[in-house]
Parts: C-alpha cells; structure tokens; sequence
C-alpha cells in the first residue's frame, strides 16, 4: 500500500484524499497549523494550499520534498480583482515550484476539478478526469495509477509547460463557477 502526504486539509485536500485512499493509499495529512513540525510519508506529496500558501511549505520542507513527486493542484489567481494569474506570463505555478524544487519531480494535477467531482467521480454522468502534466514520465504513470485505481479517470496531458494551459482552463473554471455561469459540481471530463 502506498503511503501520499497531502498538505491541507480543506475540500479539495478531502476529496483528493478520499480518490487516493479509494485506491488503497495510506493519507497522511499536513495541516497549515503543522507547516514548519509535520513530517513528510511516502513518495507522492499533494500540494492542496492555496497557492500563497506554497512558498512557506517549500521553505520549511525543501530537504523532505527532495526526491519526491510534488503535486502542485493550484490556480495562482489574484483573488483580490478575480480577474488574472499572478504568474509571470507564459510561465506556471508548477514552473515556479520545480524551479523551486530541483531535486523533485513536480507534477500539475487537479487543478481544473471542483472537489465536488473528484467526490462524486463524475461530471455530469461523465466520469471525472484528472490532467496531469510535468516532465517525469514515471512520477506521472505513478499518479495515474493512484487516481485510476481510486475510480477516477487520469490523462497525461503533456510536459510541465503544459501547467501553464492547465492553469488558464483552472482560471476560467473558477471563473465560471465564482460569477455562477457554471455550477460547482461542473468540471472536467473526457468521453472515449
């Protein structure tokens, strides 16, 4: 059984913990209350902070992330004026953490889904889908496996670059939802 630490423990941390554990993975959980004393498991790291939040995480956890697969989930969204990215155009949040972290693999995933989907397993009646980008090929396989196998669907949708894509699609979504053009229980799913 495969131990994954996740950093958070909000809606998007629970429902990425409940697909995980679905799929027989021991969770351990770092709350912010824990950000500088909580101790690292397994080889798979969540990052579900709000983005602002990653910095301190990567500051108190630099020597305990390397070698490990980092998933970063974010959507750097000014959430002052709900109206851009605070990353520097064409680059990514993911971008920024790998550069941040070199000794770690550092994936984008979960970022274009609702908690409330990653729950459910489905969008509408399609199932859920997980994006996962970055530059690791066996990191990614090993995420894919873990959401599979917890009842998601997961698609390598391409190299770190891609983050930056996955972030825009994030942005508009949360966009979406924030001005209720789209509902929260809308999402990201793929038919075959």
């Amino acid at each position: 059984m495969a131990t994954i630490t996740i950093f958070g423990t909000g809606n998007m941390a629970t429902a990425i913990a409940g697909v995980l554990n679905a799929g027989g993975a021991q969770i351990n959980h770092i709350a912010h209350e824990q950000a500088t004393g909580g101790d690292i498991a397994g080889d798979i790291v969540v990052l579900a902070v709000p983005y602002h939040a990653v910095n301190e995480i990567i500051s108190n956890y630099a020597d305990q992330l390397a070698g490990k697969t980092v998933v970063d989930i974010t959507n750097p969204l000014n959430f002052e004026t709900f109206d851009s990215l605070v990353v520097p155009v064409g680059s990514s949040a993911t971008a920024e953490i790998q550069q941040a972290l070199p000794n770690s693999r550092v994936l984008k995933a979960f970022n274009t889904n609702f908690a409330g989907t990653l729950s459910s397993g489905k969008v509408g009646d399609t199932p859920t889908t997980v994006l996962i980008a970055g530059d690791d090929q066996d990191a990614k396989q090993a995420l894919a496996a873990a959401i599979t196998t917890g009842g998601l669907n997961a698609v390598d949708a391409g190299a770190l670059n891609r983050a930056h894509e996955l972030e825009a699609i994030g942005f508009l979504q949360l966009t979406l939802a924030a001005g209720e053009k789209i509902s929260w229980s809308g999402g990201f799913g793929l038919n075959n």
